[in-house]
């Protein structure tokens, strides 16, 4: 994935994106084998379509009887299956399994991010723990800590402003020389209050530094609007409530919008995966009047 930054500047691939940081988590010698193609006699079948195979290595790797439980399908085209892990004391984790190439990138980037996160005082953001990361037939399986179970109360409760705000403000300062970092899928499905008022904040495997200030907060807005609008009018709405949600300039918010509703076209574009629909459709007609300020 290559997102570009104000300025022309691109931003980090997924390798670049934890700088030096990266190497004080090397990831296990496995990731150095060269990829094997799998004997469909020899192999077994893909951890997707066993999850009692997957059960069985988690239990090994882990020490302890492990069950899992397969998801429903992943929203986007580069997630592996997502399966929950359940030991006798209950929910153990989330596993997260990458089969194709795409996939087996996005759960070690995650790996990465997430284990350099860890080392991190984070105040506002409280991301999943890596419980383990490691190669089971050829696929990245990724064991995350699961998000704490919250009383009663707070079921259903939406994250404040201020809390968002907080929270996006404390991830964009994660970024290294002079650019800012974003979490990638600030969206409100990978984001939780917790009992103790902070935010669980889910999926980093599109985590990435070099981008304007301000995009996780676009991000999510943009995605409270694809609820009830279509992705053109969503993109008009997230470029008239940019500087509101920025805090800047008119303009400056404006280009910032751009920059961020193209910067997730070519994601798409990438990820050979186009749920808006072209370009052409929803996003030419609202930046195009734009490629003055950009």
């Amino acid at each position: 994935m290559l997102d570009r930054a104000a300025g022309g500047k691109r931003a980090t691939t997924r390798a670049e994106s934890m700088g030096s940081e990266a190497a004080r988590h090397p990831l296990p010698p496995d990731h150095a084998a060269p990829r094997r193609e799998r004997d469909a006699l020899g192999r077994g079948p893909s951890p997707a379509e066993s999850p009692d195979a997957i059960a069985a290595h988690l239990s090994e790797v882990l020490d302890r009887p492990i069950r899992v439980v397969v998801r429903p399908p992943a929203r986007r085209a580069h997630h592996g299956p997502v399966l929950e892990a359940y030991d006798s004391a209950g929910r153990a984790g989330i596993v997260k399994i990458g089969e194709t190439e795409p996939a087996r990138a996005a759960v070690r980037h995650e790996s990465v991010v997430l284990r350099t996160l860890a080392d991190r005082p984070l105040k506002i953001v409280v991301p999943p723990a890596v419980l383990h990361h490691g190669v089971w037939r050829d696929a990245e399986v990724l064991l995350l800590s699961a998000p704490p179970a919250r009383p009663r109360r707070f079921m259903g409760s939406r994250p404040s402003a201020g809390l968002l705000e907080a929270a996006v403000a404390e991830i964009a300062a994660l970024g290294a020389d002079g650019g800012h970092a974003w979490h990638g899928d600030f969206t409100p499905w990978n984001v939780t209050v917790s009992a103790d008022g902070r935010l669980l904040v889910r999926n980093w495997e599109r985590f990435c530094t070099g981008v304007p200030y301000g995009f996780d907060a676009l991000h999510h807005y943009f995605h409270r609007c694809l609820r009830r609008m279509r992705p053109g009018q969503a993109a008009a709405a997230c470029l008239a409530r940019a500087g509101r949600l920025l805090g800047t300039s008119t303009a400056d918010a404006r280009r910032t919008a751009a920059h961020y509703l193209i910067t997730i076209a070519d994601r798409h574009l990438r990820d050979g995966h186009e749920p808006f629909g072209p370009p052409s459709e929803w996003l030419n007609p609202v930046v195009d009047h734009l490629e003055c300020l950009l």
